[in-house]
């Protein structure tokens, strides 16, 4: 009787030891700081650079880790979900390099049991629909692209140009949804402003920044040696800064190109600071530090309290030119 009562107490120690590290890891999980990540497109990007720093603070405020990563492209993507579920992240905000693998990226999340929202771009599944699962936070892109045409049709005005003998040059990337629509809603307000439809013509672009936005235009323009005012829009204001560097190159005077952006960010604050005015006229400004910071707390405020955000959250901007970009970057807090 007494060795099968030893046996089983041996048995039973054994077992609780091998118990225990589970248990204690378990609580300790439970009880470390919250971690999550936030995974951009374009890391390099002061947009996204914004949006990461203003995650951070708001994490050091509120006590909770944020792991920012760059994830240029699908691959990418997929190994960061990895990394964050190795690290027990418990949820992470992505702004997708292509909007049509959230598939993909909702079953990796829910392989690690994390939550994910997205920011600015909103995936979509096979056949282009949003994913009504994944929250959102982003701009209103139709919108937004309505100002842009809005502020170009003002200027236009102002100038006093005629709207036969001005081309418009539509940087575009009609692979990103968000791009089509703003690009589409400034096309819009241009033409309900009495634009010439033969006059607006499309500059697809292969990569979303300056350079990209350069050899976009710069055939457009070269096409076009007998149009002597231009107008410059994009989805964003790096493409649109290319796009008036084209027309600098072919020695088109500044007075004679009106460049409006989206977004509100370093290069616009330098472009307005220079001594003379540039083609670059304006941009729609929004706010990204107030972007990354949402989202961040929607995520958070999902994984702690169990509320969920809005399905979609569509936020507009302001108008900044080199007139009021102070006053407006400090209203923004960008």
């Amino acid at each position: 009787m007494t060795s099968k009562i030893r046996r089983f107490t041996l048995r039973a120690m054994f077992a609780a030891m091998c118990i225990a590290p589970l248990g204690m890891n378990m609580a300790a999980h439970a009880d470390s700081p919250t971690k999550i990540g936030f995974l951009v497109k374009m890391p390099e990007q002061a947009w996204f650079i914004n949006e990461q720093k203003a995650a951070t603070a708001l994490g050091q405020k509120e006590n909770f880790s944020v792991v920012n990563i760059g994830t240029p492209d699908g691959e990418k993507v997929l190994a960061a979900i990895d990394n964050l579920g190795a690290q027990g992240a418990q949820g992470f905000v992505i702004c997708a390099p292509d909007v049509r693998l959230g598939p993909a990226i909702r079953a990796r999340a829910k392989r690690y049991s994390m939550k994910v929202v997205t920011v600015d771009d909103q995936l979509v599944d096979s056949s282009g629909k949003p994913l009504a699962d994944v929250p959102h936070l982003g701009m209103s892109a139709f919108k937004i692209g309505n100002q842009v045409g809005q502020a170009i049709s003002d200027e236009m005005k102002k100038r006093g140009w005629k709207p036969e003998e001005v081309g418009a040059i539509r940087i575009t990337d009609y692979e990103l949804p968000t791009a089509k629509l703003r690009t589409d809603g400034a096309t819009q307000t241009l033409l309900a402003n009495g634009f010439k439809k033969d006059n607006i013509f499309d500059a697809p672009q292969k990569t979303t920044d300056d350079e990209g936005g350069f050899n976009a235009a710069s055939p457009v323009l070269s096409k076009h040696p007998n149009i002597k005012k231009w107008v410059v829009f994009a989805l964003n204001e790096e493409s649109v800064l290319g796009g008036v560097r084209a027309t600098e190159q072919l020695h088109i005077p500044s007075a004679d190109v009106i460049g409006v952006g989206i977004n509100g960010a370093g290069e616009a604050f330098a472009e307005f600071q220079k001594k003379d005015q540039t083609g670059f006229f304006g941009t729609i400004a929004v706010s990204s530090t107030n972007h990354g910071k949402q989202s961040a707390q929607n995520l958070i405020d999902w994984i702690r309290n169990g509320k969920e955000p809005p399905a979609d959250t569509q936020t507009t901007g302001k108008l900044m030119t080199r007139d009021n970009w102070q006053a407006v970057r400090t209203e923004l807090g960008i």
